[in-house]
């Protein structure tokens, strides 16, 4: 089952990609776990999940091995996410990087690019780095993730920062810190959010709005998690499943649509914030 037009997110650049994708963080680095986590990046892919999102820190780099030997023959049916560690921050940095993660992933390209998280990098050189990466056309789009509100404020400063794409953040129900402020801002300069943590990695408290409106649907609890997440505007989220139950899960999410009386409902236990606090990260 593939993702309608209404299951998609544009980036600035006008193209459209799946609100939903797979993520891949702690994958790739059990031998035992490995063909339930080839066949469950392969279900996702064939429901329509072809976004897939990975960082070298992940397992340091078995995660995009893992894409690789799941997917290798699949590859221009995907959206290719991946990270660059923070003290690979640096024009030439960001470029090796990139080189290695090519290699593990066995592509040629990379459609989305990101800086993991800051920390002691060299933002201009970042910029360049990821620029010279778009010319050479070893990345398609680039971004951030972990940014904050002030962070964004200073990327779109710099010369070439306003080429940013989307910034990845810790996103869900009971983290909502960034519809205060930098979900507006995001918005407001046609960025869209990527959800990590959809369902807190599976942390969210037990009873409560989210078992009583599964209850009432018939499905459970992370998935009505999720569908909150999804049916937030310009918001595309990259849960995890290491198995078909869970990516089939996943998938039927997407055509969960809450009503606003249980989008209230929700509210009312997870309260939106109503001043700023800071980013929370993962």
């Amino acid at each position: 089952m593939a993702q309608s037009n209404a299951a998609t997110v544009t980036l600035p650049s006008g193209e459209a990609i799946p609100k939903l994708g797979q993520g891949t963080w702690e994958m790739g680095e059990r031998p035992n776990a490995r063909k339930s986590e080839i066949a469950a990046l392969r279900e996702g892919v064939d429901l329509g999940m072809t976004l897939i999102d990975t960082a070298e820190m992940y397992g340091e780099g078995e995660s995009e091995k893992l894409i690789a030997e799941a997917l290798g023959d699949r590859r221009d049916e995907l959206f290719i996410v991946s990270k660059v560690y923070p003290h690979n921050g640096s024009e030439r940095g960001v470029q090796s990087a990139c080189e290695r993660s090519l290699k593990r992933l066995k592509t040629d390209r990379i459609d989305l690019y990101l800086l993991h998280w800051r920390g002691g990098e060299d933002l201009e050189g970042v910029i360049a780095g990821f620029e010279k990466l778009k010319d050479d056309g070893k990345i398609r789009h680039w971004g951030v993730s972990n940014f904050d509100t002030d962070d964004m404020e200073e990327l779109l400063s710099l010369d070439g920062g306003d080429a940013c794409a989307t910034d990845q953040i810790l996103f869900n129900v009971a983290r909502r810190g960034a519809e205060f402020d930098l979900l507006p801002w995001l918005r407001e300069h046609r960025m869209p959010a990527m959800a990590y943590s959809p369902v807190d990695h599976a942390r969210l408290p037990r009873g409560g709005a989210l078992e009583q409106i599964a209850a009432a649907r018939g499905v459970s609890a992370f998935q009505v998690a999720l569908a909150w997440v999804l049916q937030q505007p310009q918001v595309f989220a990259i849960p995890k499943a290491s198995d078909l139950a869970h990516v089939r899960e996943n998938r039927a999410a997407l055509d969960l649509h809450l009503s606003a009386d249980e989008l209230a409902h929700i509210d009312r236990q997870f309260k939106p914030p109503k001043s700023k606090r800071p980013l929370e990260m993962l």
